[in-house]
């Protein structure tokens, strides 16, 4: 049976009307109309439907809406707000340092990964700005990219690390 449960979506507040054991992906898909996050596996295994829940990488297939009610959830789509509010800034900007890093490196090619990557590469970040290869590799442990590129992800991460370090006064 549907309720009505609250959450922070992207920094703003939401209302869902789902049943508590809803995964969250499908109400994030379906009833908000977000596309960042994919279905990928359905178990938690690829990483495609990664979410940010307080700043906590969290896989929306496996991750029932209720477990967010009153919680700040963030998407590929609200990265920008995510780092702009890390950072102090007036406002976001169009893209994280790490989505147009992944851009800028091509790291993406199906499409099928770059939520996931992308989402724990922003949490990874936020909590290591300079992270190590040794450190982005373990982080990164768990993301399936079906196109295999693995090196360009890697170089995305160092990228935006270094950008990011080079905006910081």
């Amino acid at each position: 049976m549907a309720q009505t449960l609250s959450i922070r979506l992207n920094g703003q507040d939401q209302t869902v009307s789902s049943a508590p054991d809803t995964p969250l992906l499908y109400v994030l898909t379906d009833e908000l109309q977000l596309n960042g996050p994919r279905f990928g596996c359905g178990l938690a295994q690829c990483g495609s439907c990664s979410v940010l829940v307080d700043g906590i990488e969290m896989r929306a297939c496996v991750t029932v809406v209720s477990m967010v009610a009153g919680r700040d959830v963030t998407t590929l789509e609200g990265l920008p707000a995510y780092y702009a509010k890390q950072k102090g800034l007036p406002e976001a900007p169009a893209l994280h340092p790490l989505q147009q890093a992944f851009i800028d490196t091509q790291a993406i090619q199906c499409g099928a990964c770059f939520n996931g990557m992308t989402i724990k590469g922003a949490e990874l970040l936020a909590n290591n700005p300079k992270p190590t290869e040794a450190e982005i590799r373990q982080a990164m442990d768990g993301h399936l990219c079906r196109c295999g590129t693995y090196p360009r992800v890697l170089k995305a991460i160092q990228l935006a690390s270094q950008r990011i370090a080079e905006a910081t006064p």
